[in-house]
């Protein structure tokens, strides 16, 4: 069991019920690990040390694996991120059919670099090595949902949708 101080002992027990809530959906094996990260990012933009300490706990996983499965993999990631994040395909194929434009309209778009997300909290551009969309390049990670055959255009249309979605809420 963990022992934390005081004054994490707050964020502790609203971690803890929703680990354990995770648990139960998820299992307590080590299979779990990767779902359990997967939604506590999507959950709060971010899987904190605390979190990782947790389910490391909880699953009888060392911690330091914990944090190694969630580095790893660059869709979990422990960084904070904005409510929506953008990976942008880089591989040759994408490179070849225009990435190059659309990660300027992207970042003319939203303001930011890659690697930065937005003063609002509402985006984060990352690049990723790849997708797996080779055939409808350029492509890109739009909140998990893969997109192809994107241009200027198009990109411009998705960052619309999900400010006019955002601002619905």
């Amino acid at each position: 069991m963990l022992t934390v101080p005081p004054q994490l002992a707050p964020e502790f027990e609203t971690l803890s019920k929703e680990i354990d809530a995770l648990l139960k959906t998820h299992g307590r094996g080590r299979d779990a690990l990767i779902p359990v990260l997967q939604d506590l990012r999507e959950r709060h933009n971010e899987i904190s040390d605390l979190a990782m300490q947790i389910v490391g706990d909880r699953l009888r996983v060392p911690a330091v694996e914990v944090q190694g499965v969630a580095t790893f993999y660059s869709f979990l990631g422990t960084d904070a991120t904005g409510q929506h994040v953008i990976h942008l395909c880089r591989t040759l194929s994408c490179d070849m059919a225009g990435a190059k434009s659309i990660a300027k309209t992207l970042s003319k778009e939203l303001g930011i670099k890659f690697g930065e997300t937005t003063e609002d909290g509402q985006f984060t551009l990352k690049w990723s090595n790849c997708i797996g969309m080779c055939d409808q390049a350029p492509a890109a990670l739009v909140n998990r949902e893969a997109v192809g055959n994107l241009t200027p255009e198009r990109v411009k249309e998705i960052i619309a949708g999900l400010r006019a979605k955002d601002a619905k809420k």
